[in-house]
């Protein structure tokens, strides 16, 4: 029996010095963020935290090596691609390709879920881009998925302009 706690109190040191790990990781992170000015302007879109806009601005770095929206989409593996086995193009349903940056695609979709019900305008472009398909099976991930890569273009476009959120920009196509 006493074995048996000797060997839980070192797993739970490991935990602890692993925790202790991540804290101080994620502090460095925070701190290498902080010195691109692009990271306050990240913070300022609805849905994004701290470790969301590290992860944008680990993935796009220099947001002037992308010519359009479309180099961005794929980066994070947003683009649309359709398995034509077999099938006519027009029997081919087009899906996220998801061949790009997987913790860009998930820190995207975490940021669109808030997003989508905790901000009025993203609320609404949600709402909007989700009327007439309410009973289609999956919905609503699927336009939370698009939410998501709506938010990394706005992202892109941001960096590269230098400015603040605007919510106005949920209304361009």
């Amino acid at each position: 029996m006493l074995c048996c706690a000797r060997r839980a109190w070192g797993l739970v040191e490991k935990l602890r010095q692993v925790r202790q790990v991540i804290e101080k990781t994620e502090a460095l992170i925070k701190n290498v963020s902080k010195q691109c000015p692009e990271y306050s302007l990240l913070l300022t879109i609805p849905g994004v935290g701290p470790y969301v806009a590290s992860v944008i601005l680990a993935a796009i770095g220099n947001p002037y090596r992308f010519k359009n929206r479309k180099q961005v989409l794929k980066l994070a593996g947003y683009d649309l691609s359709a398995n034509r086995s077999g099938k006519t193009s027009k029997a081919a349903v087009p899906v996220i390709s998801k061949k790009g940056n997987s913790n860009l695609r998930y820190a995207l979709y975490q940021a669109a879920l808030v997003a989508s019900v905790r901000n009025i305008h993203f609320l609404t472009y949600y709402t909007n881009i989700l009327r007439g398909r309410e009973r289609e099976k999956g919905i609503k991930t699927k336009m939370r998925v698009r939410l998501a890569a709506k938010m990394l273009v706005i992202a892109w476009t941001m960096m590269k302009k230098k400015e603040s959120f605007n919510p106005d920009c949920l209304t361009r196509k």
